[in-house]
């Protein structure tokens, strides 16, 4: 039992962590949005502060209401908590503490056709994400203006699928008088929602790997993050074991801090010879054996 646990341990701190950022039942029964103190702390995962049972702030949309107001046009706050949970953790966040992560992989476990590795055109869709982050996350909400200056959150309002699923949707259906307001873009939201689903039955992470500017941000951390992939190449033979087990099709023993990397851990456990660990786990040891 201990060891199926042990294998689940990833899964369980998901479940978790969704659990408790995501813990204000109140508010999916009444269909209201938490406005306590904590709301106006960030969560490091994608979280959106719409959702009704949202105990914190999503990090991306904080930053474009902050960058699209007519008061402001840069935060500190964010952009340190963005950089603090980068340098620790780059891409292990995507991998263990965002709620949209953990519906994707539950998607993916789901049997279906053959799953592929990724979808035609990977190579340059993978840069995606990057686009969408200078392009709606940062340039659009500063320069994108109303005649007061004041400028949209426009990933969150035109692609955000954890928005529409966490907010969006429970909302609409909870409040009548929000059901007969919805119009083309709610109906575009909810396509590309559709989408991502479908696809996430298909391909690891659709939206991790094409669309998601949270995980552009932690992804340039990854090779400089005090959370980074070894391999040792004493014991490394360039099996390719890593490769074939990463649902992302990441060649570990060439690239172990990929940008794409998620941190989950099954190259680790794929590895036939031990090749594949981590710094966090080098300081570990290397202080167990002073001691």
């Amino acid at each position: 039992m201990f060891s199926r646990l042990k294998n689940k341990i990833r899964l369980c701190i998901q479940v978790a962590f969704t659990a408790l950022t995501n813990g204000y039942a109140v508010g999916f029964a009444k269909g209201t949005i938490y406005t306590g103190p904590t709301k106006s702390l960030c969560v490091p995962g994608l979280n959106c502060y719409s959702c009704p049972g949202a105990l914190g702030a999503c990090p991306i949309g904080s930053l474009q209401a902050v960058l699209g107001s007519r008061d402001y046009q840069f935060t500190f706050y964010i952009v340190g908590f963005l950089m603090a949970v980068g340098a620790v953790f780059g891409r292990f966040v995507c991998g263990w503490l965002c709620p949209f992560g953990l519906l994707e992989d539950l998607l993916y476990k789901v049997p279906f056709v053959k799953k592929i590795k990724k979808l035609p055109g990977d190579r340059w869709l993978k840069w995606l994400k990057y686009v969408i982050l200078i392009g709606f996350v940062i340039l659009l909400p500063l320069y994108a203006v109303d005649f007061l200056g004041q400028g949209d959150p426009w990933f969150c309002k035109y692609i955000c699928p954890s928005g529409t699923l966490g907010a969006g949707i429970p909302l609409v259906l909870a409040n009548e008088g929000m059901r007969s307001a919805v119009g083309w873009l709610f109906a575009w939201k909810n396509l590309v929602l559709a989408v991502l689903i479908l696809l996430s039955f298909l391909v690891y992470r659709p939206f991790c790997r094409y669309l998601c500017p949270l995980g552009a941000i932690y992804g340039l951390f990854n090779p400089i993050s005090f959370y980074r992939l070894k391999v040792d190449q004493k014991k490394c033979i360039s099996c390719g074991a890593c490769q074939k087990v990463c649902k992302l099709d990441i060649a570990v023993w060439e690239t172990p801090n990929s940008l794409e990397c998620i941190r989950c851990g099954d190259c680790k456990k794929a590895c036939p010879h031990g090749a594949i660990g981590s710094s966090f786990e080098g300081r570990f040891q290397n202080k167990k054996g002073e001691v």
